[in-house]
């Protein structure tokens, strides 16, 4: 059953978002099925968050779903992007780490993107930058500090992030980048994807090839790699990232070394964790210690008090609330 606070965010979520004028693109708004409530209890931040998706453009990946109290407040947010190859994985994969943020008291912003079969690169890294123009074009609607959030990917959606993180000379408001096992320098993965690599590694080298367009990063083709090679693009202004490797995993850590010294040399912090062992992506992020490390480090850099992001139990039911797409 709903409590009477979950109920009195709906309802103000409902008169905010019934207006076609209240949408990014002045559309009709067309509610999606309510989940099935749930009779476990729910923590009281989570009781009133409302979460929605959203559109950010009109391909059927440009979704995110959104967490956040609508109090009016001027919360830091979190933007996530999951992994997958570049050619699969889906937002919904990121809800339990949505879930975790939105319990820490940030605005969340869940993001799908098109995939490399839909479009090739930068279509990702403009996805995601899209998303967020989009979600700080809002952000009073969100509870959300524009000028104070940070982007956290997985693996591919690692590089995604990282890839955000060096885009031009600084984007405006992000305050640092996360990837989790990320894809720093698809180069390196092509190149160790080479005959005798093993099969993740060798599968790792056709994503990029798909990324790419379907070319090796020779001749007409190199000017893409080029720009999907994240190290290459670190500039003075971009902000500081966190990255987490497991010692043993199919992404080593010296992704993440390439583009440290090359942020580094432009005065730029850049921190890499490694962790033992051999788990890759999201399993890595449930390594002990590891979501908490990195909760930790987000709120530092929006300065959230790290008393705030202490973690929390998540073992719960997501709450059932209204959602709704912006088409």
């Amino acid at each position: 059953m709903r409590s009477s606070v979950t109920l009195g965010a709906l309802a103000l979520a409902a008169a905010l978002l019934i207006p076609a004028t209240a949408s990014p693109a002045g559309a009709q708004i067309a509610p999606t099925p309510t989940p099935t409530p749930s009779s476990l209890p729910q923590p009281d931040v989570l009781a009133s968050t409302v979460i929605q998706t959203f559109s950010y453009g009109k391909h059927r990946r440009q979704r995110m779903d959104v967490w956040w109290q609508p109090d009016g407040a001027r919360r830091p947010a979190v933007f996530l992007l999951h992994g997958g190859w570049w050619s699969g994985g889906d937002k919904k994969y990121m809800t339990a780490v949505s879930q975790s943020y939105a319990e820490l008291g940030y605005t969340v912003f869940n993001i799908n993107y098109r995939l490399s079969q839909d479009a090739a690169w930068p279509a990702q890294r403009t996805d995601a930058l899209d998303a967020i123009a989009t979600a700080r074009r809002h952000a009073a609607r969100f509870s959300f500090d524009p000028d104070r959030y940070v982007v956290i990917g997985f693996s591919a959606g690692g590089h995604i992030a990282t890839a955000v993180g060096t885009y031009r000379d600084g984007v405006p408001g992000l305050r640092g980048v996360v990837g989790i096992s990320p894809v720093v320098s698809p180069l390196t993965a092509y190149s160790d994807g080479d005959e005798g690599a093993d099969p993740d590694q060798r599968k790792l080298r056709q994503a990029a090839i798909a990324l790419a367009g379907g070319c090796r990063p020779t001749g007409a083709c190199a000017r893409v790699w080029s720009s999907m090679e994240v190290p290459w693009h670190a500039s003075p202004h971009d902000a500081p990232v966190m990255s987490v490797h497991s010692s043993d995993e199919f992404v080593p850590a010296y992704h993440s070394e390439l583009l440290k010294e090359q942020l580094n040399q432009v005065g730029v912090a850049m921190n890499i964790r490694v962790v033992p062992g051999y788990f890759h992506s999201s399993p890595l992020y449930r390594e002990p210690g590891v979501a908490e490390a990195v909760q930790e480090w987000v709120a530092g850099k929006v300065a959230l008090p790290v008393r705030t992001a202490q973690k929390k139990r998540t073992a719960h039911a997501l709450p059932s609330l209204r959602k709704v797409e912006i088409r």
